[in-house]
Parts: C-alpha cells; structure tokens; sequence
C-alpha cells in the first residue's frame, strides 16, 4: 500500500472540516409566490436584517438561526424562476451561488405547482450546490387532491425532501436538521444528487465542453454548469470564463459555438429552447413516478375565485373597486394619521419656541425649530400612508391577488409599453407621489420601473391640492372651479401617457419583456408576515430618503433666512421701539390690543423683507425674467423655489411675501391680493406648472433612492421643470390672444 492510499482523501477531509464547524450559511432560493419569505420569516423571526445588494435596489435580507450547536446564517436570495441571467434578481442569484458558495440551498417549491416549481432546481442541482427542497404549501397540495411519494421523489433527485406549511410553522424544525445534515455532508452531498440527462443526441456535447473547461482552466466542480451555460449562450458565464480562463477560454468558446450551431440545425430551434424542454422532460418523468392526482384537483377553490376575479367583464370593475379601497385606507385613515403626526411636529416647535427665548442665540433656535424639528417632520409626516400603503399591497401580494391584477391591466398599459403593474404606482399617486414611486418595487422589469417612477409625478398628488383650492377660489366661481381641478387632473393623465410612450422609444427604448405571471393559489396571509413586509420596506423610507429629504430641509432654510439684512433689522427695532412709546406704560386693554396688533403687523412685514432680501428671494428676483413669459413674478417664482420643499409650502410661502402671517386661516385676505395682482389666466398657469414642474424634494430622494442612481432623479428634477416651463409658455402666450 503506498503513502497516498494511507492518507484521507480530499472529500475526506472537507467533510471533517465541516463536521467541526459551528457556523453554517445558508442560502433560501425559490420561485416568487412559493411562500419562500414565509419559510424565511419562520426560521429568523425577529433576528434579520435588510439591506440592499450593493450597487443595486434589490432587497438583500439576512437572518440568524440556531440548530443544536450550530449557528446558522440565513440568506434570503431574490425570488427568481431559474438562474438564467436576464433579470437582476436571476444574476445575483447566480453570483451567490457561485461565488458567496453557501453550506447549503434551500429550494422552497410550492408543491401545488411542483412540476413549474421543480425548474429552478434542475438549475441549482446542475450547479452542483448542496440542496435541500422544502415542499411548502403542502396542506393546499393535498387539498387540490395531489399525493406526493416524498421518499421516491429523493431517491430519483437524489436530494433531501421535507413537507413544510410555512404560514402555520410546520416542518420548520426537520427542515433546519436536514439543512444541517447537508450542510455538514459537504462535497458528500452533491455526489448523491441527480442531474438532468439532455438525451443521446445533446449530452455527449455537455460531457466533451465539461472536459474543456477543466483543461482551460475552469473549475472543476462547476464545469458541467459552465458547459450547459455556454451551449445556452449566456453571457454572464462568457464574461466569467473569460476572466477565470484567460486566452485559454477561446477556443473554449469556438468550440461551443460550433456544438451549439450543430444542435440547432439538427433540432430546428434555439439551444436554450431544447435544453428547457429537456429539463422539463427530466422533471416530468419524476413527478409521474412519485406523484398521484385526484380529478377533484382539476376543481380548486382558486380556480373557482378567478372566474369571477379575472372575469373578461367583472375582472376590471373588481379590480378598480379593490384599488379604491387601497386608495381610501391608505390616503383616508392615513390623512387623520399624517395630521397627528403634523400636530406633533407643531407641538414640538412651539414647546421649544416657548422656553427658548428669540433672544438667546436666534440663529441656532431658527435652525433647530424650522429647519431640523419641521425637517425630521417633513419625512416623518408620510410614515402613516407609507406604513398603510405597504400593509395593503401586503395583503394584495399575500392573498395572491397582485398578480391578477397586473394581469387584469396588463392589456390596457401594453398600449404606453408598460405592463398591468404599472397602473398600481400611478394610481396610489394621486395620494401622494413618495409612497407611488416605492411601490413600482413591484415591477420585475427595470425599464418599466424607471418610466413609471419618472411619469408617476404627473398624477396629483395631494400636495398640489391646496394650491388648486387657493388659485381656483381666488379666480374661478363655484360652477367653473370643479372643472378646471379636472381639468389639470386629466391634463396631468394624458402628459403621463405621452412622455412613457416618449421614454420607452426613446432613452428607455428595448425588447418588450415578455409578461410572465404565475397565477398563485389564493391564501389567507398571516398577521407576522404582513407586519414585516409593511415595517421593513418602510425603514427603508426612514433610513435612507429621511436623511437627504433632512438635508435639503436645513438647506432650504438657509436660503430663506441667509444673508440677513441688518440696517432692516435696526430699522424693525426702533419701529418697535416707537410703538411701544406710543402706548405709554400701562396701556389700556383696549389699547393693548391695538399694540399687540401693530407690533404683529410689523413682525409680518419684517418677515416679508427677510424674505425678499435673503437667497430665496433673490432667486425668485433674478428668475423673474425667466418666469415672465408665463406671466410669473418674483413672488410666484419665490413661492415656487419653497415649493421644492414640498408643494404645499406654495400657499404659505405666498402668505409671507404678503405678509399676511398667520391670521389668515381661510387665506381669504390671500386670495383678495392675488385677484388685484394677477389674472385667471395667470392662475390656471401657476397650476398647470407646479401639476408638471420638478416634484417636492421626498419625491426626488425617494427616485434616486429606488432607481440608484442620481442621473434618473436629475432626469426627473430638469425633464419634468423644462416641460413644465415649455407648456406653460404656450398656453399663457396663446391665452392671452384670446383674452
């Protein structure tokens, strides 16, 4: 015997290796719907973290579990139908797999839909990872009248199977065990598992580019993966062999192209079409060895559901009658929320203006009330509709419900190159435009998230409603008031329409991607799993777009407060000081209130200088010019540069110019200046701009935040202000030949 039979052998000694650990990762993958953040929710409970994918807006979420000694960190990969690279969530599944290499996967089939389910894990076991399946949803499986033979199904796949039923914790535990046993078994594992075989004709091709790739320099452990991705032409994997294999990948790649050239001309189709149906082919011939079927499970109860949702006559009336109620719980009870948390932020400001006296350091007190206690306020303020806005989509994506909705819509918004989803965000931005561009999350496509989130501001959001209710008051009647806010609302509808088209043809241009959705069993969702979905995408709104919506806050007031005016302030001084003289010592009540009266007067007139002589004024000063040809001045334009903060800041920003201060509740003393000052056509034209001019500073954070990058929120900031500007021009210029 020589010294080498004598010594353990490399399996030998990973498998020892693995034996001793503590730490174990694990890897959940599995189709979207499968219940796979349920099983996720159930190991991790409160013990996960969620972040994103560097460089990209998919959500990473992480999450610790503890097996005997054993303490296991749990990865949530993107739901995904294979590890085909086209989509973001495809490749960085791949890339975990591939290069995170975790102990052990976790496939969460949903065993209602075993065969469609079973795809992606032909994929991960040609990728050669340690795999265990977990048939979720195992109680609907049966009920639809499917038997599964679990123990002939992994003796065929070669892999480990538990029955799980996510939402009521069942199997969790043998679950985590048989994770484990994997994990530990290491390279032993793999071994056991079954590949697909591609037939006679297709598979001596994958066993001579297999041997390729190990002589090129590839690894070893992956070359039938890399031999099966290169007859498919993938070229992530090109890129990836390039790199690992130097000059040597290219007579690999020759070679492959010659093979796959061979196979089409020989089966009259695509390579990647071929290899799809026989992997299919593999899982059928499984599932027909191991699993029995009842009639009764051609009859379930959600086919029984869809035929009325997704009736061709019922389908959209039901839709539009549960996007309403979306709409009123998220917008109606949200509104009296946002107001609590408005009458916080003010209670806040004043009981700090109350003990900290002007007169000590003034500057620092202004900062901390208007810029950082209204700044905090203005991200906290959306929090209730967000929180409400994500509860119901959580509900509609648990039930199952969102996917017959996108494809209930879907034939509509294919006419402006969007798919049903799109009709989602767009509607929820009529409430407000923060939580619509958050919710375009929900669109596979990262095309069609970009051009919804940037036409999403085109819908009215409610911060734009104060402004129509002030400039229709002012100079429009009770009759024509109604029209001309439909008016704007449905100007706002049509503009959106145009620019997707626009976008789409354009710097958005692309292959359509096919609209491939899964119609999900219903079910009933549970209470922990909507709760985390609704908190974690919303500390997502608080942790990132709150800290860049604070900073332009605090900038904001800096512009409307900086430089100070010093001789006005003297000046304001001694006016005060002459007042008060007038009144004598002991003025009458009479007279008190006459003082109190005039010294609020010159405060407000005060403030109305400030303004005007700090940057904010300046700016609206010097773009007067600009915003004459729409019949715009420099109060217009100084109530539009606060507007940035937020839209409904236009109102009270006016109120100041005006110097009309806080009195005004109704603005009616706002409204009587503007009619002296300015004409109904200048007033349809302030609407009409701030409906399509660059949104409030949430909406651009969030944008930027969602589509990570700024060059699509800057799109957003000039594309929409430029249009805006062109527009009103028009309709001012050509408005006024007919005035």
């Amino acid at each position: 015997m020589s010294y080498a039979d004598t010594q353990p052998s490399q399996a030998d000694h990973e498998q020892s290796t693995r034996q001793s650990k503590s730490r174990l990762s694990v890897a959940l993958a599995g189709n979207p719907n499968s219940g796979k953040t349920t099983i996720f929710n159930a190991i991790t409970g409160a013990r996960q973290r969620v972040g994103n994918y560097p460089g990209v807006t998919v959500e990473k979420k992480e999450g610790a579990a503890r097996v005997a000694n054993h303490h296991l960190h749990v990865l949530d990969l993107p739901g995904t139908y294979s590890l085909t690279a086209y989509s973001q969530e495809e490749i960085i599944a791949r890339n975990v797999l591939i290069e995170a290499t975790p102990d052990v996967v976790v496939d969460i089939i949903d065993s209602a839909n075993l065969e469609r389910n079973l795809y992606l894990a032909t994929q991960m076991l040609e990728l050669g990872v340690p795999l265990v399946l977990a048939f979720n949803m195992s109680d609907v499986a049966e009920g639809r009248g499917f038997n599964i033979n679990i123990d002939a199904l992994s003796l065929l796949l070669g892999v480990p199977i538990v029955r799980t039923v996510g939402h009521k914790g069942r199997g969790i535990d043998e679950l985590l065990a048989k994770a484990v046993e994997v994990g530990l078994s290491g390279v032993k594992a793999v071994d056991r598992q079954r590949c697909p075989s591609y037939g006679h004709e297709i598979e001596p091709h994958v066993t001579e580019l297999t041997e390729l790739v190990i002589k090129s320099g590839g690894p070893s452990r992956r070359a039938r993966w890399f031999a099966v991705k290169l007859l498919e032409s993938d070229q992530e994997t090109i890129k990836r062999l390039r790199h690992l294999c130097g000059q040597k990948a290219e007579p690999l790649l020759q070679r492959a192209e010659q093979l796959r050239n061979h196979i089409e001309r020989i089966f009259g189709d695509s390579t990647e079409i071929i290899l799809a149906d026989r992997r299919y082919g593999f899982i059928s011939g499984a599932c027909r060895e191991s699993v029995e079927s009842s009639v009764e499970a051609r009859h379930n109860m959600s086919d029984k559901i869809d035929a009325v949702m997704t009736n061709h006559l019922l389908g959209l009336p039901i839709f539009l009658l549960l996007m309403f109620c979306t709409f009123l719980l998220t917008f109606k009870v949200g509104g009296p929320l946002m107001d609590l948390v408005g009458a916080g932020q003010d209670w806040l400001a004043g009981a700090v203006a109350e003990v900290w006296s002007p007169a000590r350091a003034p500057l620092v007190r202004s900062l901390v009330i208007d810029g950082i206690i209204h700044g905090v306020g203005a991200v906290l303020v959306f929090l209730p509709v967000i929180l409400l806005l994500f509860l119901a989509i959580a509900m509609l994506e648990d039930t199952g419900y969102m996917a017959r909705a996108a494809f209930i819509m879907d034939r509509v918004m294919h006419t402006l190159g969007l798919h049903g989803k799109s009709f989602i965000p767009m509607l929820i931005g009529f409430g407000c435009s923060v939580p619509a561009i958050m919710a375009t999350r929900t669109l596979e496509s990262r095309r069609d998230r970009l051009t919804t989130m940037l036409v999403v501001p085109l819908m009215s959001c409610g911060a734009r409603m104060p402004i129509y209710m002030l400039l229709t008051a002012a100079f429009f009647d009770a009759k024509w008031g109604p029209r001309v806010v439909f008016l704007i609302y449905l100007i706002g509808i049509v503009l959106a329409v145009i620019c997707a088209k626009l976008l789409r043809h354009t710097i958005l241009r692309g292959e359509p991607t096919p609209f491939v959705m899964e119609l999900p069993s219903y079910r009933m969702p549970t209470v922990k799993g909507l709760l985390i979905h609704m908190w974690e995408r919303s500390w997502q709104y608080l942790k990132k777009a709150g800290t860049i919506i604070l900073l332009v806050t605090i900038i904001l007031w800096a512009m409307g407060t900086f430089p100070r005016n010093s001789d006005r302030q003297d000046e304001y001084d001694r006016q005060v000081n002459q007042v008060r003289a007038a009144y004598g010592e002991a003025p009458t009540p009479q007279q008190q209130a006459a003082l109190t009266e005039q010294l609020q007067l010159l405060q407000r007139n005060k403030k109305a200088d400030d303004i005007r002589y700090s940057l904010v004024g300046r700016i609206g000063l010097a773009i007067e010019p600009v915003m004459k040809p729409m019949g715009f001045d420099w109060r217009i334009g100084t109530g539009l540069v606060g507007a940035l903060a937020a839209k409904e800041v236009f109102v009270s920003q006016l109120g100041l110019v005006y110097a009309l201060g806080e009195t005004d509740e109704n603005n009616e003393d706002l409204r009587r200046r503007l009619q002296e000052d300015y004409t109904p056509l200048v007033g349809f034209c302030v609407m009409l701009f701030t409906l399509i001019t660059a949104p409030c500073v949430a909406t651009i954070a969030v944008t930027h935040q969602e589509s990570g990058s700024w060059r699509w929120a800057l799109l957003q900031l000039f594309g929409l202000t430029v249009m805006a500007y062109m527009i009103t021009i028009a309709v001012y210029q050509i408005g006024r030949l007919f005035a």
